[in-house]
């Protein structure tokens, strides 16, 4: 690797794809292409001052599109190809497959032939990064009612380790996937292996348990939770609240896949994880606390119980170990300082949050919750 490498950033509007774009700015390692459609979840304002700047190249556009994909990697001849585009939100998929079909499992596969072809005429790859998420994997038991200590977490990952069950994913663990959403992510995934199995395409895929932090739709969980209670909405939570998640700040998701990016062996799969595991009420709970420290506000009384999603699945949790001993990898961001950055930052942007969550978000959010 070097700095005058190109990196293709696909879904680069979205919010790890920015994340990710301005950390390949930030530590200046290379020439950095954005290609995103531009649908609901992808916002360009987010990468407002570097498309100004002329730091990077932004192309309006989609992976599923073979002609504009094979002209663009023909032009600039990128060493690294990261594939963050992909629609992602579970509900969604639940309300209207197809569009995912469409996006996660054609899109990747037209992307991967382009690849393809553009090594085939001589073109320079040394990575294709296929993202993926822990949904893949299904979901796993939850053996405590109350979170017990990880034995050996702390010379893992350098810090103490509380899980609601016994078991976790790892990159072996078999494909299980709940939603419409988790099976198109897998059959993406699964294409991208089979391209490098069969063709020789060099890829790697990454799987990451549930990131939070700045720039992400107002759909998930944490922005929409503090929106919310900025404006003195409800706060909807799906059956109990007691389904848990493994939570990682963005940035350490993003020096991951930079990592498996740079030293990732080929045809491998890396699991990334935050060792934090949280039920979505408690983590409610503290998103409350985190606001009402700040601004004064009181959001206790708006938790509103809802009926619960079909097929949520009922615990995620990530063995990144792979990823640690082989990448030189592990989470840093501490989940107190991460939660509060993150709430710091919404509330210091709150403008860019309402700019998105008018016209069709508003829609889409009343079908969800409003009869629930």
């Amino acid at each position: 690797m070097n700095n005058t490498d190109t990196w293709l950033v696909t879904g680069g509007a979205g919010f790890i794809g920015v994340n990710f774009v301005k950390m390949l700015l930030a530590e200046k390692l290379g020439r950095v292409v954005v290609l995103d459609a531009l649908t609901y979840a992808g916002n360009i304002r987010s990468l407002e001052s570097e498309i100004e700047s002329g730091a990077i190249e932004f192309v309006k556009g989609d992976i599923g599109d073979s002609q504009l994909v094979a002209g663009l990697l023909a032009r600039i001849r990128p060493a690294y190809i990261v594939n963050f585009a992909a629609e992602s939100h579970v509900d969604r998929s639940v309300d209207n497959p197809r569009p995912f079909v469409e996006a996660n499992i054609l899109g990747t596969q037209n992307l991967l032939e382009c690849a393809r072809q553009y090594v085939k005429n001589g073109g320079e790859l040394r990575k294709f990064v296929q993202i993926g998420t822990d949904e893949v994997y299904g979901d796993l038991d939850m053996d405590f009612d109350e979170p017990q200590l990880l034995e050996g977490a702390e010379a893992l990952v350098g810090r103490e380790v509380r899980v609601f069950g016994r078991e976790t994913f790892s990159e072996s663990s078999p494909l299980k996937p709940s939603s419409p959403y988790s099976a198109s992510k897998a059959a993406a995934d699964m294409m991208a292996l089979a391209y490098h199995r069969t063709f020789g395409l060099p890829v790697v895929v990454t799987r990451c348990s549930n990131n939070y932090g700045p720039y992400q739709f107002p759909e998930k969980l944490i922005p929409l939770m503090i929106n919310n209670i900025m404006e003195g909405r409800s706060l909807p939570v799906y059956g109990k609240g007691l389904n848990v998640r493994d939570w990682i700040y963005v940035d350490d998701h993003c020096s991951g896949v930079i990592a498996a990016a740079l030293n990732g062996r080929l045809g491998e799969v890396y699991n990334f994880g935050g060792y934090y595991e949280a039920r979505n009420i408690d983590l409610i709970n503290m998103l409350i606390d985190l606001v009402r420290e700040s601004e004064g506000i009181n959001g206790s009384g708006l938790v509103t119980y809802v009926s619960d999603r079909p097929g949520h699945d009922r615990r995620y949790a990530m063995d990144a170990s792979k990823s640690i001993q082989e990448l030189g990898w592990k989470p840093e961001v501490l989940p107190e300082d991460g939660m509060k950055r993150t709430v710091r930052w919404y509330l210091d942007n709150l403008p860019w949050v309402r700019d998105i969550v008018e016209g069709e978000y508003r829609s889409y959010y009343e079908k969800m919750y409003s009869n629930r």
